[in-house]
């Protein structure tokens, strides 16, 4: 069978403020293959956007280990985490994160910058990009320009850009009305369908459904049914 994508392994975290413990994770143990679409569901603070901050190396585990494709993160340097989130993870964050005085292409191009790659070559992937969330036409349109919708394709561009072997989105449709939310998870669900590893965190059970599989979260651990809201 094929190696896990992602392999976590009774990965905790623990925040300490004030010498008081938060426990966020207590003991996650999860697989992710190359090409599956999953979602990460639970109420706010359950500690999904934790999970996924250390799924994409933006912070570490208290306790357990990370394999990203077949590798240990555990001691990395920071140097080295940095390299490997720009090759092999691609961000969509709710808020978009688009920087305001650069362009739409200069958007997409930026990590792309920090890459070892010719200016023809990133061109190529940017406009490539740009076309398969159809805002090719908006290239040289500022953030402040465009729709909450049409920034959030942005956003997924600049993801896509650097063929990532996984597209990690925290809540992407969070700052979004309905539409623009659906339209999303449209472009999400298509992407996977063209091949793409999307690992999706949202606190909605309706945009859950887009996704092949769903891992509860609640209190920091996985449990196999979201529990009853209280009345």
């Amino acid at each position: 069978m094929e190696e896990a994508l992602i392999q976590l392994d009774g990965v905790k975290k623990v925040f300490l403020t004030d010498e008081v413990e938060t426990h966020a994770l207590a003991g996650i143990g999860m697989e992710i293959r190359k090409g599956e679409y999953v979602a990460i569901s639970g109420p706010s603070g359950c500690g999904k956007s934790t999970l996924l901050s250390i799924l994409g190396l933006l912070d570490s585990p208290s306790a357990g280990s990370y394999r990203l494709n077949g590798i240990s993160v555990h001691g990395l340097k920071p140097a080295e985490r940095a390299r490997i989130r720009n090759r092999e993870i691609g961000f969509i964050f709710q808020a978009f994160n688009l920087i305001g005085d650069l362009t739409v292409y200069e958007n997409v191009e930026l990590p792309l910058t920090y890459r070892d790659m010719s200016a023809q070559e990133r061109k190529q992937r940017v406009l490539e990009a740009l076309d398969r969330v159809q805002m090719s036409h908006r290239t040289r349109h500022f953030p402040a320009q465009l729709s909450g919708g049409q920034q959030q394709r942005v956003a997924v561009a600049r993801a896509l850009s650097g063929s990532p072997s996984i597209l990690l989105a925290d809540e992407p449709t969070g700052n979004l009305d309905s539409r623009n939310g659906e339209a999303v998870m449209e472009l999400l669900q298509s992407l996977h369908k063209q091949g793409s590893t999307v690992c999706m965190v949202t606190h909605d059970p309706r945009y859950a459904q887009h996704a092949g599989r769903t891992i509860h979260i609640f209190d920091g651990r996985i449990v196999d049914e979201p529990p009853e809201p209280h009345a």
